[in-house]
């Protein structure tokens, strides 16, 4: 009975990265907020704009299979 792990693809390891850095930095402007009562608007809508469009790239990518269409195209 070999168990065979199934490796991740680069784009599902992207994605955990780009999930885990919303998490970590909600959590880090959270606690700041809390002890400071300082937020930063703009860096937390540049940041969640940048990694949340990231993961809806790579959903649409996965979603309709893109990188076979890409490799074609080369």
């Amino acid at each position: 009975m070999s168990k065979k792990k199934k490796k991740l693809s680069k784009l599902a390891k992207f994605v955990i990265f780009s999930i885990a850095s919303l998490i970590i930095y909600t959590i880090v402007t959270q606690l700041i907020q809390y002890f400071t009562g300082y937020t930063n608007d703009t860096l937390t809508t540049c940041f969640f704009g940048f990694f949340g469009g990231e993961i809806v790239t790579c959903a649409v990518i996965k979603i309709f299979r893109l990188k076979t269409s890409v490799n074609s195209a080369e």
